[in-house]
């Protein structure tokens, strides 16, 4: 049912197909639709019927434009392609490194902020004398912001761009946290940590989006390794940082202030530095921009004619991630374990003071210490997937081309990570007794930083390669689960702690993570069918494995 691009819907399920992070926002309009690939230009026109389930149909002309080789509607329609200087995949490389790197920062910054009060809850329980529960509200509240904040700073920048909300929600991140370091009492110090929180949640919802608006899909997936690290590297510092300030003596409102001062270097730079990266909203600007040079106000931008009433953006905004998460077994399989994985790292920060503190009698700032080979550990993996598995995967790349690799391919470092995940928490459990050496367990930290950055890394981006159309939807589930499990793990740690003991603990959380370890080893085995009943993924009809040489030849000889 194809025929030239201009005419009908092009085939999602035969032709090349390019992952995407970012979705754009739809409209059902009387003029003709097309498949929009948001991260580099959309691909075909689509049907228009309105079928809320035909994932085509999400993805419109009206927020990209014209695909490459389609005219405009009309000579007043304003494109943007990937030869023009203002598009952000034509600025210089160095540019768009220093773009990655910045994004990374704003993410290090909310993460690097969930986690500082871990070192000075001491002081803090002793200020307001409250328990140790309520203590650990300081943590679980702020990750709980991740969980509402996700929901909104998303949608928002597909309507008004990147920037305005970057500096938008780091301004009000910066006063809340000027508000967590003057409260008076608990209610305040709760309140300011979950406000805080949401409003950090921006560069979570889209420091990933940057990604796919400036980087092409052969640097694309190393500039998102080097940038997966900022999210563990976050957690991993916070307590180092604030444990070593609680035992010089300072009061623990300077954490809050150092916080504040951080995230308010962070909103300068990004004022003065960070450009528009969205494509829809620098062709708005240059439609704004003609019309105001020429005085002809007929020149038009597809996102000015995008408009979406109060009930559509409510359930394209809030109702489709959830359905598509409630259709998809496999998605709910891989949301489950890495909320999992993301709730054992918010647990570390309460089950650590009971083996090093307690167990062996450090200090704060020496505990803070112990999450250090945790981050060494993501390090490592983040290297080692630059060095190993992507070059893999770019020869898997040369092997099916002209078609895309199955994303089954992006299991690959899953498959070494989940038995390390499950194994680290033994290894961590069963060296927790105050008489072996505390490098015993502190080391274990090591192979779950890598086993970690691995999971991540692969599932995320199989998430990304299966779903392709509606991965963000899929991926913003994933975000408020996630973050659910992040908020609630640490609630009950320190009671499953000290009942179990840290072995016993441990070897709960083991044993739970040797259960969902098949979870990537089933998808990497039956991915292919399990997407060819999905009717989320478009990718279930293209070969799973490589073409043979003649048949490759003779795909290139017609």
């Amino acid at each position: 049912m194809t025929s030239t691009p201009s005419v009908a819907r092009s085939s999602s399920k035969n032709r090349p197909l390019e992952p995407s992070t970012n979705e754009p926002s739809t409209e059902v309009s009387s003029r003709s639709s097309t498949i929009v690939d948001p991260v580099d230009r959309p691909q075909g026109p689509s049907n228009t019927e309105g079928d809320d389930d035909d994932i085509n149909s999400e993805f419109e002309h009206e927020a990209y434009g014209p695909a490459p080789g389609e005219k405009p509607v009309d000579p007043f329609e304003v494109t943007l392609p990937l030869t023009d200087p203002e598009n952000p995949k034509a600025w210089s490389r160095p540019f768009r490194w220093y773009i990655t790197m910045l994004s990374a920062l704003l993410v290090l910054n909310a993460t690097f902020a969930s986690s500082a009060p871990s070192g000075i809850i001491p002081q803090m329980r002793e200020q307001f004398t409250f328990g140790s529960e309520v203590a650990t509200l300081t943590i679980a509240l702020f990750v709980a912001g991740y969980c509402v904040g996700p929901l909104v700073w998303g949608p928002l920048s597909e309507q008004i761009g990147r920037k305005p909300v970057f500096l938008i929600s780091f301004l009000f991140y910066t006063g809340f946290l000027v508000g967590c370091a003057l409260s008076p009492n608990t209610a305040s110090i709760l309140i300011f940590r979950f406000l805080s929180g949401t409003f950090a949640a921006a560069p979570l919802a889209n420091s990933g989006a940057v990604m796919s608006d400036i980087w092409d899909a052969d640097t694309r997936g190393k500039a998102l390794a080097l940038f997966t690290l900022a999210p563990f590297a976050g957690p991993t510092l916070g307590p180092t940082v604030t444990g070593f300030m609680a035992v010089s003596g300072v009061s623990w409102r300077w954490v809050y202030w150092l916080l504040t001062l951080f995230a308010g270097t962070c909103l300068l730079v990004t004022a003065i530095t960070l450009p528009e990266t969205y494509i829809p909203v620098l062709m708005v600007r240059r439609a704004q921009k003609l019309r105001k040079e020429t005085g002809d106000e007929r020149y038009w931008a597809p996102l000015e004619r995008n408009k979406m009433t109060f009930r559509q953006r409510a359930k394209h905004v809030l109702g489709r991630p959830f359905i598509i998460l409630m259709r998809e077994p496999m998605l709910i399989a891989i949301t489950l374990y890495m909320s999992f994985i993301y709730g054992c790292l918010y647990l570390l920060f309460e089950a650590y003071p009971i083996v090093f503190t307690q167990g062996h009698h450090f200090n704060m700032g020496f505990t803070g210490l112990t999450f250090l080979p945790i981050f060494v550990g993501g390090v490592i993996g983040v290297l080692s997937y630059l060095v190993f598995f992507n070059p893999r995967y770019e020869r898997a790349i040369a092997a099916f081309a002209p078609h895309p690799v199955p994303p089954e391919y992006r299991l690959e470092l899953c498959l070494w990570a989940a038995p390390t995940f499950a194994i680290s928490f033994f290894w961590f459990g069963w060296t927790s007794y105050p008489w072996i050496s505390y490098w015993a367990p502190i080391m274990a930290g090591v192979p779950l930083g890598t086993s970690i950055v691995f999971l991540f890394l692969g599932l995320f981006n199989y998430v990304i390669d299966a779903y392709l159309f509606v991965a963000a939807s899929a991926l913003s589930s994933m975000t408020v689960v996630r973050s659910l499990f992040g908020a609630g793990f640490p609630l009950f740690a320190t009671q499953m702690y000290e009942t179990l003991n840290p072995r016993w603990a441990s070897t709960l959380l083991g044993c739970i993570a040797v259960l969902m370890a098949p979870i990537p080893f089933v998808l990497r085995k039956y991915g292919h069918h399990i997407r060819r009943r999905s009717k989320y993924s478009p990718t279930g009809n293209l070969p799973h494995k490589p073409p043979a040489k003649e048949e490759k030849q003779g795909e290139q000889a017609v």
